[in-house]
């Protein structure tokens, strides 16, 4: 394995990584809450590197409205759908149905860029279905009596939202990719992105609206895993799969690092010591069978 595919792997322990320290943070303070916090502190760790690096010179007018755009679809209405989710339905579930952004980016782009969707890719998002239906439906044993295996609501509106936070987080990257094919700095890019979405979820919270207000005091503690959890998916995680791309095979640093529902199943083991269920991951690796079909094609 080159240092390249070392990296895309690395990128998914990282995401999981991520998953699961913020799934305490984000019951404790609700998802809006926790994501503006956990957003404000990429943004201020982003403007810095860019403003170190800069990346600001590779960005035109012509490029602001559609990586705002995306900013508000991608990661505010994306990421605020995935935490919903995971206060729902845990971060093993979430992040199954979170997945589902690699064959819905397959079909938009095939609707809206003229991508090919040849037989391959259509078995591969149909194999990503089918997992993502056995680590949902039947990813629980009887006994497990972890809170992360907990339903909080109806079933039906969890997945909605897990549905929601993939296909904002394909639109998004839809929006962006043009713009990113001319150019410009990555880092720049997220940067805006990250700064619309703190922009919406400041305003959001500004209304007063007691649904979306903290529901718990800050603390140093709380503050500290908030930062690690957005560092470490938005910081190192995206760096590494930038540096898997740069030199590896596209195909194989995408099905590498969508391995992310696999990596947090023994995670959440250590965490809970609880094992996950037979299906859960079987369901995780059809998940990474199907998407290796969708990529590769």
């Amino acid at each position: 394995m080159s240092i390249f595919e070392l990296a895309a792997v690395a990128a998914a322990m990282t995401w999981a990584f991520s998953a699961v320290i913020a799934a305490g943070p984000s019951a404790e303070l609700g998802a809006i809450a926790f994501n503006r916090l956990r957003m404000g502190i990429v943004l201020v760790v982003l403007a810095v590197f860019v403003a170190l690096t800069g990346g600001w010179r590779t960005l035109e007018t012509a490029h602001i409205f559609p990586l705002v755009l995306s900013g508000f679809i991608g990661i505010f209405l994306g990421d605020t759908c995935l935490f919903l989710t995971m206060n729902r339905l845990g971060p093993r579930r979430s992040n199954i149905l979170f997945s589902t952004n690699a064959p819905i980016s397959a079909v938009l782009g095939w609707l809206f860029l003229g991508e090919t969707i040849v037989g391959q890719k259509i078995l591969g998002i149909a194999i990503v279905f089918a997992g993502v239906v056995l680590a949902i439906v039947f990813g629980k044993r009887r006994s497990q009596l972890s809170t992360w295996e907990a339903v909080k609501g109806p079933m039906w509106l969890g997945i909605a939202l897990g549905m929601g936070a993939a296909l904002c987080q394909s639109i998004g990257s839809l929006i962006a990719r043009p713009v990113m094919e001319t150019g410009v700095d990555p880092a720049t890019a997220s940067t805006l992105r990250v700064f619309v979405s703190v922009v919406c979820l400041t305003a959001l919270m500004a209304t007063g609206i007691r649904a979306v207000q903290p529901r718990a005091k800050l603390t140093l503690k709380t503050a500290s895993i908030v930062g690690l959890s957005g560092i470490s998916a938005m910081g190192i995680g995206m760096t590494l799969i930038l540096f898997a791309l740069s030199g590896g095979k596209v195909g194989i640093v995408a099905t590498l690092s969508a391995a992310t529902p696999a990596w947090i199943l023994p995670l959440i083991w250590i965490k809970t010591g609880e094992r996950p269920a037979a299906f859960a991951w079987l369901g995780a690796g059809l998940v990474i069978l199907g998407s290796s079909l969708i990529f590769a094609a």
